[in-house]
């Protein structure tokens, strides 16, 4: 039994973040002064060495715990919960897009568009809460909706050249992301999303009425999309496990050929697949310029749409997967500054972690290999 659970896809996703902070750990020892100071007389006072690594790693993970889940240190309880609140501020857009990646990639589709999408929901959403003058139970959801169809808009245009010209998503979806973000750096140099008599690349703020209410109040940065984000997670999982038409996305991924032989429209699906991908990750978007940012920026979309697609590979594209391993990252995101304030660790250690997950979902062998797991062998049946 322990076997079997050991060669799941789930263990395996553990075992390779487990493998990842094991790495972070040897990295930040060894870039540590105190450990290499006390490397240079290992071999008369070894002690010392040993000590200096705890001290290093186990500084250096404490204030990512501080600085992610719980500050225990903080001498108020809105400074103690503040930092899960930041996590979960995160990962709230990572977690929508790295839905919209899982739609695509369980349908086949290597959709690396994520960052022009959520650019696209922003634009969209931001255009609709600065200009556009109603209360706030008519405009907030206006602005959502706008930002969801404007990252379906920009998802779909990918679904169309897919299905009629049979271009390649990853390189469509990769140009798309410069396109987007160039539109994006354009149009905030026009009156049409510059603030007036500004020379900065900047929009005017979002009116209150079309903004994302605060959870906790003003003080944190967490906002009601969070609720949004848990009702996106029980959307997708509906759509890919209870609905025809994600049954129709997953026929398609597991093969065209007899998807197309079964009667599904495989052109039509292929525009479907990256429209809904398109609208989860322009819902992040919305996220971002509803939620925490307030203002349209050149740099609204963060790395997120790249977090996304390793989100989507390490949640194993099932949806609590992704919701699980969008926290994880809102995680290292937010204790990456703590760390680095607090012990001196570089923000890039947080970068090298989160690629060597990607190295080890990328490589189960690899993480198999270390852990001595047998891969489970499949029945040949007659």
């Amino acid at each position: 039994m322990i076997g079997k659970f050991l060669r799941g896809n789930l263990a395996l996703s553990v075992l390779a973040v487990l493998v990842s902070f094991v790495v972070g750990g040897i990295l930040i020892a060894v870039s540590n002064p105190g450990v290499q100071q006390a490397g240079s007389y290992f071999f008369s006072r070894p002690t010392d060495e040993l000590n200096a690594i705890w001290n290093a790693v186990f500084g250096a993970y404490d204030a990512l715990f501080r600085g992610s889940i719980f500050n225990y240190q903080a001498s108020t309880p809105a400074g103690m919960i503040k930092p899960i609140t930041e996590t979960l501020a995160f990962a709230t857009p990572i977690t929508m897009a790295g839905l919209g990646m899982a739609v695509s990639f369980r349908s086949g589709l290597f959709n690396i568009g994520g960052t022009g999408q959520i650019v696209f929901g922003a634009m969209f959403a931001g255009w609709v809460g600065i200009n556009v003058d109603l209360p706030w139970a008519l405009h907030f959801p206006l602005a959502v909706l706008a930002g969801v169809l404007g990252g379906a808009f920009f998802g779909a245009i990918v679904g169309v050249l897919k299905a009629t010209t049979g271009a390649n998503e990853v390189i469509v979806t990769i140009m798309f992301n410069y396109i987007a973000s160039l539109l994006l750096q354009y149009l905030l140099k026009t009156p049409i999303l510059q603030a007036p008599h500004n020379i900065n690349p900047i929009s005017k703020p979002i009116l209150d009425s079309a903004k994302y209410p605060p959870v906790f109040g003003d003080q944190f940065r967490l906002h009601a999309g969070i609720f949004a984000m848990l009702l996106a997670v029980w959307l997708v999982w509906w759509l890919l496990n209870r609905s025809t038409l994600g049954f129709q996305f997953r026929a398609l991924g597991h093969n065209p050929s007899a998807a197309k032989v079964a009667g599904i429209n495989i052109g039509l699906t292929y525009i479907l697949v990256m429209a809904v991908a398109g609208g989860l990750a322009g819902l992040a978007g919305t996220s971002q310029i509803l939620g925490t940012e307030g203002q349209l920026t050149t740099g609204v979309a963060a790395s997120f749409g790249f977090d996304a697609i390793t989100v989507a590979l390490l949640g194993r594209n099932n949806p609590l997967g992704v919701l699980a391993a969008g926290i994880l990252f809102g995680g290292l995101r937010a204790g990456a500054g703590t760390m680095q304030a607090s012990q001196g660790v570089p923000i890039d250690i947080v970068l090298v972690v989160q690629s060597m997950i990607v190295l080890f979902i990328a490589a189960p062998p690899l993480v198999r290999w270390i852990f001595r797991i047998r891969a489970e062998r499949k029945e040949v049946t007659a």
